[in-house]
């Protein structure tokens, strides 16, 4: 992208962003993270920081916290958020953040050289409040036919400049603006504590007139293990994700309708799904979970 000029140079090499992760949990892969984050490229146009916020009570990324920091040239927080709660633990990172911008990284993800600046770029060209970037699956080893013809690790991606809805957004690569919070009082929402909190966060953003906008070339690659196309794992995580999208705004009652319409449909195609084709029997499966998870909470919570 390259639009930095150099009357915008004294500017921005005044911006300071708070790169933010938080983990739980996955010391190596933080290693490999902020390992990759020691080689950012900033052109000298910005300056950075970064902020560990530890999910684990027992401190399990502390370690590799303190290896690594004698290494990096850039100063290192590390914090711990002994609640078991995602939004939690990103809204402790937020209040210990310092500078004009915040930067989100999950802890199993590896930026390119030029992430950061990449991003900053963007945000400037398009006049944006937060800038999100793509997020490509980088394989531990190779998996099975089915997971790659079906897709399961790949998210969806736009045009540069593209003004994301709320149901794009997301936090395993973003770069926002530190005031928006101070302004809205808006943070990340603990009843989204298994997943979910960046949805409902982007969501009460854009509500406030805020403009987040997609850019192409600020990549970040998924580390993706076995276990993640493990089939009761991928059932597991969509159930909590159908749990979590019950809390969203809207009629539970149009809510319940459609999942069970969706659940009943799914259930009648899936036996005809797993003799054709393999991955498609998976992605219904995956989808009745996220529906039988929505319908799960709502009615025990109409029954509290």
């Amino acid at each position: 992208m390259k639009i930095i000029t150099k009357e915008v140079k004294e500017e921005a090499i005044k911006t300071h962003i708070a790169v933010c992760i938080c983990t739980y949990k996955r010391p190596e892969m933080l290693r490999n993270l902020l390992k990759s984050l020691y080689n950012q490229s900033t052109d000298d146009f910005i300056t950075y920081s970064i902020i560990v916020v530890d999910n684990d009570k027992l401190r399990s990324a502390e370690k590799v916290v303190a290896e690594i920091k004698s290494d990096l040239r850039t100063e290192i927080s590390y914090l711990v958020e002994e609640n078991k709660n995602i939004a939690l633990a990103r809204n402790k990172a937020i209040y210990s953040a310092k500078g004009d911008l915040i930067a989100f990284i999950d802890d199993d993800e590896i930026p390119e050289e030029r992430w950061l600046l990449t991003l900053y770029e963007a945000m400037i060209k398009y006049k944006a409040d937060a800038v999100l970037g793509p997020v490509f699956p980088l394989y531990e080893v190779r998996p099975p036919a089915w997971v790659t013809k079906g897709k399961f690790h790949q998210r969806p991606i736009y045009k540069s400049g593209f003004s994301i809805d709320w149901n794009q957004g997301r936090t395993g690569n973003l770069l926002i603006k530190r005031n928006l919070f101070d302004i809205t009082g808006i943070y990340f929402d603990p009843r989204f504590g298994k997943g979910g909190e960046d949805q409902d966060f982007t969501r009460k953003m854009l509500e406030r007139g805020f403009k987040f906008i997609w850019c192409s070339e600020a990549i970040a690659y998924e580390i993706i293990p076995p276990e993640r196309w493990n089939i009761k794992n991928m059932l597991i995580k969509s159930f909590i994700r159908g749990k979590m999208s019950s809390q969203y705004p809207g009629s539970k009652i149009v809510m319940t309708t459609k999942s069970l319409v969706a659940i009943s449909i799914y259930l009648i195609a899936l036996p005809f799904l797993l003799l054709v084709q393999y991955h498609l029997f998976v992605q219904y499966l995956i989808k009745t979970g996220d529906h039988i998870g929505r319908i799960t909470a709502i009615l025990f919570k109409s029954l509290d």
